[in-house]
């Protein structure tokens, strides 16, 4: 099921006059979380051998810890299962006993903000604004306070929230739905291969992010490429609408 929380009303949408102008009929900004507004995978996947290691004394090798790279959690237990075949932990579990190894190894690395993140969300406050992502929803929201006030979202669905993950439209579809918008009214914000075609199955405008494309998707069936979110303003939203609107909508 998902969630609707409170919408950040104190905060003005931006004090630069290029927010207040996006002419577009694009009313909802939908985004994916880790490769897209944070870099947290990695810290993910040492969280995730470390519970493997303590919890199931399996040691995990580079691949087990690479594959979460893009990946929903219903791929990586399915490969954990396949490679780990001893493992006696279900995919709840799984996901719970990373979590709570994932505040150990931020209290000692941290997360990493990607470039332009807050802004693009200063100026999307206000606006329909949901996230759509493969991690559970404990792991986002252990992520979502350490980017900021900004960064609060009307509607989230996370892993257990779809019975298809990436790059099935289920989850931005769900959220569509709850936020009261229809895909030519959407923009998805994504960094990998599963989850820009998902944004385009939904019917949605997609830009893809390279600065967290760690796993090295290919992005190109992207609708357009930034290099980071820095990037991504309301004058891009208007120029990409206007070559693109017309063909939004249909399920590709």
């Amino acid at each position: 099921m998902c969630t609707r929380s409170a919408r950040c009303g104190a905060t003005p949408r931006c004090s630069t006059p290029e927010s207040d102008t996006t002419g577009s009929v694009i009313r909802g900004f939908l985004f994916d979380l880790d490769g897209t507004l944070v870099d947290s995978e990695r810290e993910t996947a040492e969280a995730m051998a470390r519970a493997f290691q303590r919890g199931q004394g399996i040691t995990l090798d580079q691949y087990d810890k690479d594959f979460i790279i893009g990946r929903s959690w219903m791929a990586i237990y399915d490969s954990l299962r396949t490679r780990h075949p001893q493992m006696t932990w279900n995919r709840e579990e799984t996901i719970a006993q990373t979590a709570m190894l994932r505040d150990e190894v931020f209290e000692e690395i941290g997360v990493t903000v990607l470039p332009g993140a807050r802004a693009v969300l200063e100026w999307t406050t206000g606006r329909p604004r949901g996230l759509v992502t493969g991690s559970s929803r404990v792991e986002a929201t252990q992520v979502l306070p350490l980017i900021g006030e900004m960064a609060r979202f009307d509607v989230i669905f996370a892993s257990e929230d779809v019975a298809r993950s990436k790059p099935h439209p289920d989850g931005y579809q769900a959220a569509m739905g709850v936020l009261g918008l229809v895909p030519h009214e959407c923009i998805v914000v994504e960094d990998s291969v599963n989850g820009i075609a998902a944004g385009r199955a939904a019917g949605c405008l997609v830009v893809a992010v390279r600065a967290g494309n760690f796993g090295g998707w290919d992005q190109s069936a992207a609708h357009h490429v930034i290099d980071t979110l820095e990037a991504f303003t309301p004058s891009l939203v208007d120029e990409l609408y206007a070559v693109y609107g017309s063909g939004l909508g249909a399920i590709r």
